[in-house]
């Protein structure tokens, strides 16, 4: 999940300055007893900002921090994105052992010619699943709470407070095993993309100081729990998205997770693309043509390709690579790109060095994109095959 670049200034309050002051003396401490003494107090102001809702605080104090540089930024984001998905539940009533929860998400990549599935999970399918994570990714005594409803990227929580909400009503369903049913009366459409990330969110819940991952226990680690996790756990969600071509990410936090699919998602696309360009116009990838360049903003943004056919000018689809967080013109991005398309089989790569601007459809919103010639076009599908294809090519 991106990290927002901040462009304007927010007003300064009370609580903004507290903020900037509590993560400043953060990110300038020597030793772990000052930072916990700084992370206490940033931790019950954060969580007060979060229980009012208040945004305008929260954004105003990174707005402030990102203008003014160094870790003190990244202590405060850091800190913000930690209360809105982890909770510490202390013994009481019910509940034996103090408890500690996080947020949990679980990304997809998937690709189709056809409407990638979202929307609400049958008992049964959300019963698979988690068999599959309790087995794969979760620590051996580690409770689980899921939601039943798969979300594309834009039915997600939109700000901080609806982030801590989720998780406050997972936690509650994690500390005692169960599932959450969503009213999804009030879920937006979801736009739909050839290629795109789908989400199982849910929380896990374990006594303090134990293993809430499977990395976690002394026997376990990431790589082979992602290695079982694609090899088992993709018989639950496959079947959440019939059509779909799906590569399974590693379950993980929240926020983690979701910054892990907006950067494998960036290749996602590029492979997904021309996989799309080879059935629908029965083309060899050698055959296609890329043309890959900066598209800028006040700075810039995102790098676009447009995809041709043999010394066709016409582009015929898009793909957009976002830039993320700290990433800027000094990244290795189009040395990325290429290398993701020559691994695809294609041949024929053309970099352009002009600063493109920030341009889109005034029609139908759609990026442009850059044509041989150096000009940001549509891209259009010959008619023939336009028919059958996503309206919004991602």
């Amino acid at each position: 999940m991106k990290r927002p670049r901040f462009t304007r200034r927010a007003k300064q309050t009370p609580d903004t300055e507290q903020l900037v002051r509590l993560a400043t003396n953060l990110s300038q401490s020597s030793s772990r007893v000052e930072d916990q003494f700084w992370e206490a107090r940033l931790t019950a102001l954060i969580d007060r900002l979060l229980a009012d809702a208040d945004e305008a605080a929260l954004a105003g104090a990174l707005d402030h921090l990102y203008g003014v540089g160094g870790r003190a930024y990244d202590e405060l984001a850091d800190m913000i994105e930690s209360c809105c998905e982890s909770r510490r539940i202390d013994a009481a009533e019910g509940i034996v052992k103090h408890q500690d929860i996080v947020l949990l998400a679980v990304p997809v990549l998937a690709w189709s010619r056809f409407t990638i599935p979202s929307g609400p999970i049958a008992a049964e399918a959300l019963a698979n699943a988690r068999v599959q994570l309790q087995a794969h990714v979760l620590a051996k005594d580690a409770r689980l709470g899921l939601a039943n409803y798969l979300y594309s990227p834009d039915q997600l929580p939109q700000s901080y407070s609806e982030t801590a909400a989720l998780a406050d009503k997972l936690a509650k369903a994690a500390l005692h095993g169960r599932d959450v049913k969503l009213d999804t009366t009030t879920m937006p459409e979801t736009v739909n993309f050839l290629s795109d990330t789908r989400y199982l969110i849910g929380a896990v819940a374990a006594a303090r100081g134990t293993p809430l991952f499977r990395w976690q226990e002394e026997d376990g680690t990431r790589a082979e729990a992602v290695k079982q996790w694609r090899l088992q756990g993709g018989d639950a969600l496959r079947p959440l998205l019939p059509a779909c071509a799906v590569e399974l990410l590693l379950p993980q936090p929240y926020h983690a997770a979701a910054r892990e699919a907006d950067r494998a998602s960036r290749p996602y696309s590029l492979r997904a693309a021309v996989a799309f360009l080879q059935t629908t116009l029965n083309a060899a990838a050698a055959e296609l043509r890329a043309v890959v360049a900066p598209f800028y903003d006040r700075q810039i943004e995102e790098y676009r390709i447009g995809f041709t056919v043999g010394q066709s000018n016409d582009v015929v689809h898009g793909v957009v690579w976002p830039l993320l967080e700290a990433e800027d013109e000094s990244s290795d991005a189009p040395a990325q790109i290429e290398l993701v398309l020559r691994e695809a089989g294609m041949r024929d790569i053309v970099a352009l060095d002009d600063r493109f601007p920030l341009e889109y459809c005034d029609d139908c919103g759609a990026p442009l994109y850059p044509n041989p010639e150096g000009e940001p076009v549509h891209a259009e599908l010959p008619e023939e095959q336009a028919e059958t294809a996503p309206r919004h090519l991602h």
